[in-house]
């Protein structure tokens, strides 16, 4: 090769070259397979080249750079075949879907994020419902268990955990989750029963204007809001709030607990307590005829009996017989209450 060329050749190897002598020289290397005298001279040149005491630290990265380069440079001016012009417009479309797409989501999440920030703030109330002639069974956030029965509910509001305030409207068996930093409220017409971890009954239908609390094991305490009174209960102890007169006494709790296991039990009741929970049970109506029968007391255990057995067998243990009308259609479309009328028999109305 001529003295300039290999010149040129040397500024190209040190990255000193300009543009012109770049083209030169890559131009030689393109006709390198078809030049015998180009490769003579390259083959003389690399031996020459071998034979020199080079120092291994030569930067050659700008070699490489320019390689890479002309092989971006040769990969983007073919021709795309049908297939790769296909991907590449759906690739373009894609990318214009979506932008909207992400503007959109971008939008929706920050309504989502604004709407939680703002229901952060506020309580959720849960209201549990057993209706009539049905019990319930729940468990509530904080590991407490319980069951409702006919014609009951409990309403609490999260977040519950830390503030445990639970509202009912008639009857509840409970076993309350221990947490003495917490203690569980619950809110009955205008009376609070405060407990810690416990288990108990508590009754208190807003017809009847009367509350019942039966405690089994643990500590609950009793406040009326009206009177201002306070009293604390220990186990297997009955308190009785009616019309504003509030006593207590000793009672065994199966009794009262018993419902929650389908078991109706009287134990020396009056008529009164036992038309009431019969009433509620098979939500029934039930009309006592002659006033003396509310002196009678009954003793009897019965589970998951039909009403005409249960009436069945107190007409046979007292001197009691009865009639169940037949249910009507109301103007709404719905069923009245089948009613149940109590006489004496030795009343003047035969049967």
């Amino acid at each position: 090769m001529k003295p300039e060329e290999l010149e040129i050749i040397d500024r190209y190897i040190k990255g000193t070259a300009c543009d012109s002598e770049i083209k030169f020289v890559e131009s030689l290397l393109v006709e390198g397979e078809t030049n015998l005298y180009l490769r003579n001279c390259l083959e003389k040149d690399w031996n020459s080249f071998l034979d020199q005491n080079i120092s291994s630290e030569a930067d050659l990265s700008h070699l490489l750079d320019r390689i890479y380069h002309k092989i971006g440079m040769k990969e983007t001016s073919r021709p795309l075949k049908p297939l790769q012009k296909m991907l590449l417009i759906y690739k373009k479309a894609a990318a214009v879907l979506l932008i909207p797409i992400v503007l959109a989501g971008l939008f929706f999440y920050s309504l989502q994020y604004d709407k939680e920030q703002n229901i952060e703030g506020e309580s959720a109330s849960t209201r549990i419902i057993a209706p009539m002639g049905s019990r319930v069974s729940f468990n509530l956030p904080d590991g407490t268990r319980g069951m409702l029965n006919s014609g009951s509910y409990l309403e609490y509001s999260a977040p519950f955990v830390s503030d445990r305030k639970v509202k009912l409207e008639g009857e509840a068996w409970l076993d309350i989750s221990h947490d003495d930093e917490h203690p569980f409220q619950i809110t009955t017409g205008s009376s609070v029963v405060r407990v810690l971890g416990t288990r108990f009954n508590i009754s208190a239908y807003p017809a009847e204007n009367y509350i019942e609390v039966v405690l089994d094991t643990g500590k609950v305490e009793y406040h009326s809001n009206i009177s201002g009174e306070s009293i604390i209960l220990l186990p297997s102890e009955r308190l009785v709030c009616h019309e504003g007169i509030t006593s207590k006494s000793v009672v065994d709790p199966e009794k009262y607990n018993a419902w929650t296991e389908g078991k109706l039990i009287f134990r020396g009741d009056p008529m009164a307590e036992v038309v009431k929970r019969i009433e509620r049970w098979y939500n029934v109506k039930i009309v006592i005829a002659d006033k003396e029968l509310e002196k009678y007391s009954f003793r009897a255990t019965f589970q998951d009996d039909k009403l005409e057995d249960v009436l069945s067998f107190l007409s046979m243990t007292s001197p009691i017989r009865y009639e169940i009308s037949s249910r009507k259609l109301l103007p709404d479309g719905t069923l009245e209450k089948q009613i149940v009328t109590i006489h004496k028999k030795n009343d003047s109305v035969n049967t």
